[in-house]
């Protein structure tokens, strides 16, 4: 006869709900994951389809005539330039990202390591600014762009955005986690504060500032309204733009449509995919929720 204690039945439950907590969760997370894989899915699948195919019902997932029509046309249709889109979007987002995170690093470092008069005010009061509306600015900014003649341009997608109050706030998080042993044996040995800025401070954020540099990226690449409202000149236009007039006022092609969002899809997965393990370390040492 197997005599069992209860402190061991006690593990043995406490094990069996803890198998049962995961799998759920587990399970919950594959279910997520598939809904949200399935508009994307059908957008990929949709590019190659057919007109006829398109409208089928019940949906056909798999093109059984995969056709690459969509993206012909979207490519070699002089009406719509997408190819000057894509080309405006990248030079935007990547000027943006470069000055977005440098500023948001020095700003970050100072408010976590540097002693000067007046930083917690000031540092309060430039993260009181997040709770502005972004909308709220847009008549002010435009009104500042059109003054500097910027409007039109580029520049005036750019400049607003060179400074980010959320980009300081997050590295600021990480530098207050250096040491600061590392940070005074380094000024023992005679470095500047700029030197210990680059050398010590920043190789140690790599994964904070990969982080910043894909949310930046990500509503940069996306955003839509701000270039709605300082661009008219139709080879300036950025992918969002390019992309809503792709949809007809009274009849749309969608394969041409899904075909233009596929393509708007493939800059930001690359970015992920070769940040992913920066940007993994950098949410959790920043402490994002």
């Amino acid at each position: 006869m197997i005599l069992v204690s209860k402190g061991g039945m006690d593990d043995m439950t406490g094990k069996s709900k803890r198998m049962i907590w995961n799998g759920a969760k587990y399970l919950f997370l594959i279910l997520g994951s598939f809904v949200m894989i399935i508009p994307f899915a059908w957008m990929i699948s949709t590019s190659f389809k057919g007109t006829s195919e398109i409208f089928t019902f019940p949906p056909v997932w798999i093109p059984k005539e995969p056709t690459l029509r969509g993206y012909v046309r979207l490519l070699t249709n002089n009406r719509m330039p997408f190819l000057a889109f894509f080309k405006n979007s990248l030079f935007i987002t990547v000027i943006v990202v470069i000055f977005q995170v440098s500023t948001s690093a020095c700003a970050g470092y100072a408010f976590a390591k540097l002693k000067f008069k007046g930083k917690q005010v000031l540092f309060i009061g430039y993260l009181a600014t997040m709770m502005i509306p972004v909308h709220a600015t847009l008549v002010p900014t435009f009104m500042v762009m059109k003054e500097l003649g910027l409007v039109d341009t580029h520049m005036a997608l750019i400049l607003p955005n060179i400074v980010s109050v959320f980009g300081t706030f997050l590295l600021k998080q990480f530098f207050e986690t250096v040491p600061q042993s590392l940070i005074e044996a380094a000024k023992m040995d005679g470095a500047t504060p700029g030197r210990v800025f680059v050398s010590i401070a920043l190789p140690l954020s790599k994964p904070s500032l990969a982080t910043l540099a894909i949310f930046v990226m990500l509503s940069t690449w996306n955003d839509y309204i701000r270039p709605l409202i300082f661009l008219n000149t139709l080879n300036k236009y950025t992918l969002p733009l390019g992309l809503a007039l792709l949809n007809g006022t009274f009849t749309t092609d969608w394969a041409v449509l899904m075909a233009g969002t596929t393509l708007a899809v493939v800059p930001v997965l690359i970015a992920y995919i070769l940040a992913q393990d920066y940007f993994v370390k950098g949410v959790m040492l920043s402490g994002i929720k």
